[in-house]
């Protein structure tokens, strides 16, 4: 009965400790992604030529998913911290507050990135927006200002109006310049809203990918510390049991 107990607690503890320093490993890689998601993030909100073209657009409700990642990535930097003490010390308590904040990090990374990509992407509340003010430079293309935003965009993006060309003609203003290409001299036939959409989904699909890599981790942490709380309290009964 000795030698059977021994080799029952010599397995159960191998086991904690490969737990143990998985969990350990995967905190690791939890805190290398959650600080560049912060970076990106950052990076993200203050490009200056970025940030110019969302204020002039009156869509900065775009910031709105960026603030959510910036707040949760800053979180789990430090819950991950966290994780690799609660796991190093096998505390059951300290695990227990670890899968409640990877439970919360799970959620609230999910709800950041769905925010952000309502504010990014073909068919999105982005859009109507990006329409909106496009739709009133080229009602009011004969400015100096209106025409200036319209010629950066239309240039830098190569497109024309809110929809297409046919914005111009429909708001009775010409054609400018700036709506044709180059080389060949025609009308470029995308319209900015779309165009601009795309560019905006460019600049956050790194961030949404991480910001998911981020959540998948969080399962697998929780699910790896519940594990873990299992084996510790199996290993305390049989300390217990074996005393009596």
């Amino acid at each position: 009965m000795g030698i059977g107990y021994g080799t029952a607690d010599e397995q159960l503890e191998k086991q904690i400790g490969c737990v143990k320093y998985t969990l350990f490993c995967f905190n690791i890689i939890a805190w290398m992604i959650s600080t560049a998601l912060f970076a990106l993030t950052v990076w993200l909100r203050a490009e200056p030529g970025f940030n110019d073209w969302l204020r002039i657009l009156e869509a900065q409700s775009f910031y709105i998913g960026v603030y959510v990642l910036i707040a949760i990535s800053i979180i789990m930097m430090a819950v991950s911290f966290l994780g690799c003490l609660s796991a190093l010390m096998e505390n059951t308590l300290a695990l227990f507050v670890f899968i409640g904040t990877q439970i919360f990090g799970f959620i609230a990374t999910v709800i950041g990135s769905a925010i952000l990509l309502q504010y990014s992407t073909i068919n999105s509340s982005l859009q109507p927006l990006l329409n909106v003010s496009l739709r009133r430079f080229v009602s009011t293309s004969e400015y100096t200002y209106s025409n200036y935003v319209l010629t950066m965009i239309q240039e830098n993006i190569g497109c024309c109006g809110a929809s297409g060309p046919w914005d111009y003609l429909d708001l009775r203003q010409p054609l400018p310049s700036s709506c044709r290409d180059t080389v060949s001299g025609n009308a470029f036939f995308s319209g900015c809203v779309d165009e601009l959409t795309w560019f905006f989904e460019g600049k956050t699909a790194w961030i949404v990918g991480l910001a998911m890599i981020m959540a998948m981790l969080s399962v697998i942490c929780g699910v790896m510390s519940f594990v873990l709380v299992q084996a510790v309290k199996k290993e305390e009964e049989q300390a217990s049991n074996y005393r009596r």
